[in-house]
């Protein structure tokens, strides 16, 4: 059934939220376990930091913080909602963390969590909801009208690949080294509403081009549209979707100052969009910056050129400085700068850790204990 679109929720400009989906290991062999409907349902919690709810299987959850005005603040939720979960996981034997796929897992062993929109969704895709299990952070920033979400969706898809390849964090799928920085999207891609926001001039478009997908059968609701970047009408936000769940909850903010600050600049200045254009070299650009991180190159096509991504991200962070210091997260998004200048990403850690201990369950051990690291007070601090 059809679900209404509904209209656009007012919401303060460039407020954030942040969702990361999470893994449940079990601490025997840190491989993935069910455990989220028992976590679920023995937590005691009273939401001050936000949500912490199920996902599509049992081996995953997400935690989701408060509305926010500043990346202090949604660094201060992440890490509430990080010691909720500790002191919860560590009474049923399990551990949490991050990355946007589990090295090893067996897919067909997953199962579906209850409930009617994850059963519509099993019976809708088949064996791909199972191959869901991987866990990527959401952003979400607050647009004060539907119009400038609109174009707030197509301006921020220029810029999906800095975002993937600053939180690439899923070199390994079923034991092996795919090569991939971020091998997570791969399984996104299989869905058939997956992709870039077409060009559309206005809310009013947007909203005839949702009816159209819904009177052809191919939408029922908004979240139907796996698109990279996407209007939330019901939050009021623009949601960025293409990062892979961070390492470490101080990596999630500083993804969430890029997209405040980089959201500020976008609005401020306006740039020209040219949607038409970008729409033939997008998928091509998404899987650079999947496949080879920093070191992708990027296909510009008003320029009729490539450019190392590497070099326009560190362009882009030098341009957000200001913006950044105005909204209060500058020291938040410099501390990307070392992904940028030394290859110092999550995904680099991984293979890293992996080469040491040539054991992918020491690796996710070593994972666990990154994500619940204590955070130090400092890093609240502005530099």
């Amino acid at each position: 059934m059809s679900q209404p679109l509904g209209e656009f929720k007012h919401s303060e400009a460039l407020t954030l939220g942040v969702e990361l989906e999470l893994q449940l290991v079990s601490k025997r062999d840190f491989d993935l376990t069910r455990a989220a409907t028992d976590l679920i349902d023995s937590l005691k919690y009273d939401e001050r930091y936000g949500e912490i709810k199920l996902e599509i299987t049992e081996s995953m959850i997400e935690i989701s913080t408060l509305p926010q005005s500043t990346v202090d603040g949604i660094a201060s939720d992440l890490a509430g909602l990080r010691e909720t979960l500790r002191t919860h996981c560590a009474r049923h034997n399990i551990a949490v963390c991050g990355g946007g796929t589990h090295p090893f897992h067996r897919w067909p062993e997953r199962r579906i969590c209850p409930g009617e929109r994850f059963d519509n969704l099993y019976q809708r895709y088949g064996y791909l909801a199972k191959q869901f299990t991987v866990f990527g952070q959401h952003v979400h920033v607050g647009c004060t009208s539907a119009d400038d979400a609109i174009w707030l969706t197509q301006a921020l898809g220029v810029y999906v690949p800095a975002f993937i390849a600053l939180s690439a964090a899923s070199p390994f799928v079923d034991g092996v080294d795919t090569f991939f920085q971020s091998a997570r999207l791969n399984a996104v891609s299989a869905f058939p509403l997956s992709g870039q926001c077409p060009p559309l001039a206005n809310w009013a478009e947007f909203v005839r081009h949702f009816s159209f997908l819904q009177s052809c059968g191919i939408a029922s609701g908004i979240k139907d549209l796996y698109w990279d970047v996407r209007p939330k009408p019901e939050f009021g936000t623009v949601e960025i979707r293409v990062c892979d769940t961070p390492l470490t909850i101080e990596q999630a903010s500083s993804l969430a100052a890029l997209a405040q600050s980089l959201s500020r600049w976008l609005l401020r200045t306006r740039p020209e969009l040219h949607t038409g254009l970008q729409a033939h070299v997008a998928r091509y650009n998404k899987f650079q910056a999947c496949r080879y991180g920093m070191a992708a190159m990027i296909s510009d096509p008003v320029a009729l050129c490539q450019r190392p991504l590497r070099e326009s991200l560190l362009e882009l962070l030098e341009t957000l400085s200001e913006d950044a210091r105005e909204l209060g997260c500058g020291h938040w998004l410099k501390a990307l700068l070392p992904i940028v200048n030394a290859d110092a990403g999550d995904a680099s850690w991984l293979r890293a850790r992996n080469n040491l201990h040539h054991n992918l369950n020491d690796v996710v051990r070593e994972t666990t204990e990154r994500l619940m690291a204590p955070t130090s007070n400092k890093s609240w601090e502005h530099s």
